[in-house]
């Protein structure tokens, strides 16, 4: 059995890249890490061990729409403690994002959209982690 510890990244296809990048920067405060070996993509923004990596979107091609459940991110989430989830709120709020908060038993989440659609979830744990992770 594999144990998995955090979320490393989330491969996205944005639209404009670099618009994509600076949401992730100037919302979620994640930092832009890049590498001359890998080229103009990905944009590669962490936060911490975990980020994401934007690499870029045909343009042309047509919409999938947001209601499509096939094959694409139906959204990624980032854990935080209950602390920087009170954060996360007043930040959209600042922002005037739209975004709404739900209470999964275990976890409270608080959904919100990036530039291009993709659902970003931020979740923190609401019992002792022993009741939860077994």
């Amino acid at each position: 059995m594999i144990d998995l510890n955090f979320l490393d990244h989330v491969a996205i296809r944005a639209v404009d890249m670099e618009k994509s990048a600076k949401w992730y920067e100037n919302t979620l405060g994640l930092k832009r890490y890049t590498f001359k070996e890998w080229g103009a993509f990905p944009i590669f923004l962490m936060s911490g061990k975990c980020g994401v990596a934007i690499f870029p979107a045909d343009a042309s091609s047509p919409s999938i729409g947001k209601e499509y459940k096939g094959a694409k991110i139906d959204h990624f989430a980032f854990n935080v403690d209950r602390k920087n989830f009170d954060k996360a709120k007043n930040r959209y709020e600042d922002l005037g994002l739209e975004y709404n908060i739900q209470h999964h038993v275990f976890f409270d989440s608080i959904y919100t959209l990036d530039p291009d659609g993709h659902t970003v979830e931020l979740t923190t744990i609401m019992v002792k982690e022993d009741d939860f992770y077994k």
